[in-house]
């Protein structure tokens, strides 16, 4: 999350493990401001006063939430990078790929940190961190991977990392909207010919 080690966690009790499951739910369907705590410590099966015992707040459960999905995004694309071929090309598009099978899954409404983000933009706000701090991580992998295509220079690595990022941010908020079918498959496709032009070069 690029400030994890100054971003303050719980330690998780089997409550407070009902309590964010219920609250993910929730806040992808609903919205974080839509959602009180009552209505997360009923579904959860808890008590309001469980739920502060735990969380301390509603912002600690909304940091706990974005921060438990970022966690789970990255150890899923981490497999798939891992099973991937060691080429960019194919490296970049197992990003894509991931990212359709996770939304597939996972995000019927598109990003939760994008939707997050919508709700929470005061960098006070102590889930701002886990936000700027996955998509800061996402800019970065891509732009490792750019770097690794074979004859293209720092700037122009740099220039295709962040075009990268575009495609992808793009394609994840598409796919909530439903504007159109499959946009992050669109996405990887444009991005593909991109890298195409990129070796021709």
């Amino acid at each position: 999350m690029g400030t994890s080690e100054e971003l303050r966690r719980i330690t998780m009790t089997p409550a407070a493990r009902r309590a964010l499951a219920a609250a993910g739910r929730l806040f992808y369907d609903r919205g974080i401001h839509a959602v009180g705590v009552d209505l997360i410590a009923a579904e959860a099966g808890v008590t309001k006063k469980t739920l502060y015992d735990r969380f301390g707040s509603k912002e600690q459960i909304v940091v706990e939430y974005l921060a438990d999905r970022d966690e789970r995004w990255r150890a899923f694309l981490a497999e798939r990078l891992d099973a991937a071929p060691p080429m960019p090309r194919a490296r970049i598009r197992a990003v894509f790929d991931a990212s359709r099978a996770w939304m597939s899954d996972n995000g019927s409404k598109g990003c939760s940190m994008v939707n997050a983000h919508a709700e929470i933009s005061d960098p006070a706000h102590p889930a701002h961190a886990v936000i700027t701090g996955q998509k800061q991580w996402m800019l970065d992998l891509f732009t490792r991977l750019a770097r690794d295509v074979e004859g293209l220079g720092p700037d122009a690595a740099d220039r295709l990392g962040r075009t990268l990022m575009l495609l992808h941010e793009g394609a994840l908020v598409a796919h909530g909207l439903k504007v159109f079918p499959d946009p992050v498959a669109h996405a990887r496709d444009e991005a593909e010919a991109l890298l195409a032009e990129a070796a021709e070069r």
